[in-house]
């Protein structure tokens, strides 16, 4: 139990940090949307560019844990669709609970847990994360999102194009692409260009979990504390071990076995909270209070819950 502990205090007393420092005013919300900025555009693109360009394909093109993944997270938005569906529960509700449920915090969150865990493979299951959440899970949250909405003037082309728009207009996309791009054309970057990235990518880690803890201060809570509860146990609890079942297919359908190591990364991956902007997206359809009573809960509970999954794994 010591040496989960070893890995997981580090990891929230750094959250912890963080929001101490917003609630007893050493930096106030407008410094943590600086800072989280900065992680998001400079920092985590520059390490998904820097991971990217020094492998080799087969290392990163690991399809398993993307069916896997991508199964899992289908599979969680279902799932919480369904069950929200049978209570009653509204079409703009259910839609922000299947976000909360299927969308991990894999690059504020994720990345730095991994990074004590596994260092040699955390780059590595950050891009593939990246590749599903951006490309598929969440442009599948916001398509339900959207049907909340009145839909008779919607345009099915427009909506999917602007989707599509806006996923290759963020920075870490154009880091993931920029890394891919290298790798695939065998392009060495200059050992400057390299240290630069590597002080950059350097920087991520401690100051993501940073502005997550600062973040979480003056967060509306008045909301449906039923639903977020359910969010929060099918963030935490469903989404991991529906991946889980996903995991256990690919012999299945006849895919290569995950390693070991990108095995625990992948069950991790999918038990993190919420991302970071998930209250941001649902105040869009009047949702900010559900969202955030299930962001500050789950990011809490993770304490707990990634503990428990360690000493599992």
């Amino acid at each position: 139990m010591l040496d989960i502990l070893t890995i997981t205090f580090p990891i929230f007393a750094t959250i912890a940090l963080g929001y101490g420092s917003v609630r007893y005013r050493v930096f106030n919300q407008a410094e943590m949307r600086t800072l989280g900025k900065y992680v998001l555009n400079i920092a985590l693109p520059a390490l998904l560019l820097s991971a990217l360009s020094r492998r080799e394909l087969s290392e990163v093109l690991n399809v398993s844990y993307v069916f896997a993944s991508l199964l899992g997270g289908i599979a969680v938005i279902a799932v919480t669709y369904g069950v929200l569906s049978a209570q009653g529960v509204g079409p703009a509700r259910k839609g922000v609970a299947a976000m909360g449920a299927s969308c991990p915090n894999s690059g504020f969150v994720g990345f730095p847990v991994l990074l004590l865990l596994f260092p040699d493979h955390a780059a590595v299951v950050l891009a593939l994360n990246f590749v599903v959440e951006n490309f598929f899970i969440i442009p599948i949250c916001l398509i339900l999102l959207e049907l909340s909405r009145d839909t008779k003037d919607l345009s099915w082309g427009r909506l999917l194009g602007n989707l599509f728009l806006s996923v290759l207009k963020r920075p870490m996309v154009i880091g993931l692409l920029g890394g891919f791009v290298l790798m695939l054309a065998g392009i060495e970057l200059p050992s400057a260009a390299n240290r630069l990235l590597d002080m950059l990518a350097a920087s991520a880690s401690a100051l993501a979990l940073f502005v997550i803890g600062g973040s979480l201060v003056g967060l509306p809570l008045a909301g449906n504390s039923t639903l977020a509860a359910q969010t929060i146990v099918a963030k935490l609890v469903a989404h991991p071990a529906l991946v889980l079942g996903a995991a256990m297919l690919i012999p299945v359908v006849g895919l290569p076995a995950l390693a070991p190591e990108m095995y625990v990364a992948l069950i991790l991956s999918a038990a993190m909270p919420m991302f970071g902007i998930y209250t941001v997206l649902a105040q869009e359809y009047g949702h900010e209070g559900l969202a955030s009573l299930s962001q500050v809960g789950a990011t809490f509970a993770s304490f707990f819950t990634l503990s428990a999954l360690l000493l599992l794994l």
